[in-house]
């Protein structure tokens, strides 16, 4: 009888541990994550298999109902509630697809799942993917990296982890021995702030002016162009567009910054590029934080507003010559949008976000150490700016 609870309660340990290691915002504990599936495949019932899996997902994302909380000032509750709704579709995907049959056939379900968690509509919470490890584990391997670390955690699900295990754990070791973060992008120069919740929500002139001669003052004399948090634009018009402009005057950088833009029926997250001669809109976020932001159910209830997703649009954009593959915030944390990007061989990635509300979780830092892991694995030079 003690057997009967005490092997699942362990697995149940054992895979918590495993997602708040893995996702604790440090880079090189993100191979951490290959221990899931193994886990998982070791549960004797779906049960324990669901256990498993909510016990992987809700300890990589311990920082969400805090974050929650903050954002909107209010007591833990509601972000407890988004907490466990945003990991059933994770504990959904891998109790239906959990299996008592071993070998070929459970390591061929377990790679369906990564895959649904990869891509829509799994993948809009398809958070902690353990193949981001990849980035540490095959650096500049690309997609051959990245096809290797699927087979790898394939393989854990099957009665060859343990070789599977010693060859992962022996790349891990040998990548930390000689990890070098990598490349900023040249002739780019991100300007992270730190103005809390006033971050485009205080659009006043006066505003606008203090963060054009933040920009100045920190400018690096190689720096041609300059990075500004999500929002940091506040809402983006033909009168924000001439005042930058006019704050741009006489210099020879162009700035990319975080901006909304409202219509009737609700706005769009975007990045912006203005130099002292124009303004554009240059990118519009594929995937919103689903909640806060994106509301899809809004026009099922004849109302409007929040942010549109863009699932798989405008996956590259260009700047000074060069391809760039954006992010913004809660893209950071996904899957699909930087695996799209990469498909068009980006010669940059941009990483933005307004991170605010995540004030003592891990959020940024695994938002950070997930875009360094990603350029890592493709070999491409990254720039960041956050607001905190």
């Amino acid at each position: 009888m003690r057997r009967d609870w005490l092997q699942p309660l362990s697995l149940v340990l054992a895979s918590a541990a495993t997602g708040y290691i893995a996702w604790s915002g440090h880079v090189l504990a993100l191979p951490a994550a290959i221990v899931f599936p193994a886990l998982w495949s070791m549960a004797r019932n779906r049960r324990a298999a669901s256990a498993v899996a909510a016990a992987y997902f809700l300890a990589a994302s311990r920082g969400l109902p805090q974050g929650v909380a903050a954002f909107y000032h209010s007591d833990i509750w509601p972000g407890l509630i988004l907490w466990l709704v945003a990991s059933s579709g994770f504990v959904l995907v891998h109790t239906a697809l959990w299996s008592a049959h071993s070998g070929g056939w459970k390591a061929l379900r377990y790679t369906i799942a990564m895959a649904l968690m990869a891509v829509p509509p799994f993948g809009i919470v398809g958070w902690a993917h353990p193949v981001t490890a990849a980035g540490v584990l095959f650096p500049a391997w690309g997609w051959a990296g990245l096809g290797a670390v699927a087979a790898g955690l394939a393989i854990m699900t099957t009665r060859y982890r343990p070789a599977a295990a010693i060859a992962l754990v022996s790349f891990w070791l040998w990548s930390a021995a000689f990890w070098t973060a990598p490349d900023i992008g040249r002739g780019w120069q991100g300007v992270d702030l730190q103005l809390a919740d006033s971050l485009g929500r205080n659009i006043s002139l006066a505003r606008h002016s203090d963060l054009a001669a933040t920009l100045r003052a920190q400018r690096r004399p190689s720096a041609a162009h300059m990075l500004l948090p999500e929002s940091a634009l506040g809402f983006w018009t033909p009168s924000v567009d001439r005042l930058w402009q006019q704050q741009l005057t006489g210099t020879d950088v162009d700035v990319i910054a975080g901006a909304a833009v409202v219509d009737p029926e609700g706005y769009e997250n975007v990045l912006v590029h203005v130099s002292a001669t124009e303004g554009e809109i240059l990118y519009r976020e594929r995937m919103p934080v689903p909640g806060s932001m994106w509301q899809p159910w809004l026009p099922l209830i004849g109302r409007s507003g929040g942010a549109r997703a863009d699932f798989f649009a405008n996956p590259i954009v260009s700047v000074g010559g060069q391809r760039l593959a954006p992010l913004i915030c809660y893209e950071q944390l996904v899957t699909w949008p930087i695996l799209q990007s990469m498909f068009h061989d980006p010669d940059l990635i941009i990483a933005i976000g307004n991170g605010w509300w995540t004030k003592e979780t891990s959020i940024i830092a695994i938002q950070r150490a997930s875009t360094e892991a990603w350029a890592r694995l493709f070999g491409k030079p990254f720039v960041m700016s956050f607001n905190t």
